[in-house]
């Protein structure tokens, strides 16, 4: 997602059987470093949904779930 020089990534929610760049189940947010302060747009929701469903997330979603004030 983005634009040249101006990266913005996609939160998403995959079976770990994929490749990472492959196919995805469900987008959740957005992350973009580019900012000052970076912008983290998580919805709440559906992480707490994915997570009750026993989806695990990575320590860098960990992190971002952090900045935006979600705990699990």
């Amino acid at each position: 997602m983005g634009g040249k020089k101006n990266p913005i990534w996609r939160v998403v929610v995959a079976d770990q059987r994929s490749p990472r760049d492959g196919r995805f189940i469900d987008v959740i947010g957005t992350y973009n470093a580019q900012t000052s302060p970076s912008t983290v747009t998580l919805d709440e929701d559906k992480v707490r949904d994915w997570i009750a469903k026993g989806a695990q997330p990575t320590d860098q979603v960990r992190k971002l779930m952090k900045i935006q004030g979600i705990a699990l």
